[in-house]
């Protein structure tokens, strides 16, 4: 396993005197694989945050939501979640094509509780996880490289109010499209089939007739 910490990090630690304190923080915390405690928390979660590279260097921190079990741990090593429909621009999924190292970030907002994993992902297109995930485009296979309980200290707390009403839900049918779909500037570079579907779901909006929903919580 690489060093947890790079020079970087050390030269912080030696200025606040925290290098003994990071080293056994490490030491105590640190795991290269899954727990059982670790799992029955990864598998409780109804959304994660999910960090990858860009081409540029720059990272990308994506929000990923689902129903509770939506991320699964395969094995000790290994987790899977689904990709879902979202806005074309695949800026994860696209950064993992050509930097497979990922950072994910789990957050439990009502007790609190929080835990970060580091590993590398992969996406395969024929993968036979996706029709366990109803709604599932593709699925993301994740080796877990390590995985540590982070203080909660500066967590605010947070109750869960309702679930998304998007969310992919075997036996439930999902809004036909989301409202942003329906943007009268998009219309000519949306698939034939979504165009069908917004003249379904009431045909198209102004980008600030979308704003007015998005600020009443109806998008």
């Amino acid at each position: 396993m690489n060093p947890l910490y790079g020079s970087q990090h050390r030269l912080l630690q030696q200025e606040f005197e925290t290098t003994a304190l990071a080293d056994r923080v490490e030491e105590l915390i640190v795991l290269p694989e899954v727990s059982a405690e670790h799992k029955a928390f990864i598998e409780s979660r109804d959304m994660f945050f999910l960090t990858t590279v860009d081409h540029r260097g720059y990272p990308t921190c994506s929000y990923k939501g689902g129903s509770p079990g939506f991320l699964k741990v395969l094995d000790e090593k290994t987790l899977a979640f689904p990709s879902y429909d979202g806005n074309g621009m695949f800026l994860s999924l696209g950064n993992i094509q050509a930097n497979n190292k990922i950072g994910m970030l789990l957050i439990d907002f009502e007790t609190p509780h929080r835990v970060r994993i580091h590993g590398t992902a992969g996406i395969d297109k024929q993968d036979p996880l996706t029709g366990e995930f109803p709604g599932a485009s593709l699925i993301v296979r994740v080796a877990v490289t390590e995985i540590f309980v982070n203080c909660p200290r500066y967590i605010h707390k947070y109750q869960q109010v309702e679930t998304s009403k998007y969310t992919p839900q075997a036996g439930f049918e999902t809004p036909l499209t989301p409202q942003w779909k329906r943007i009268d500037a998009i219309q000519d570079v949306l698939p034939a089939q979504e165009r069908a579907r917004v003249r379904q779901q009431g045909g198209t909006i102004t980008p600030e007739q979308y704003g007015e929903l998005v600020m009443k919580g109806e998008a």
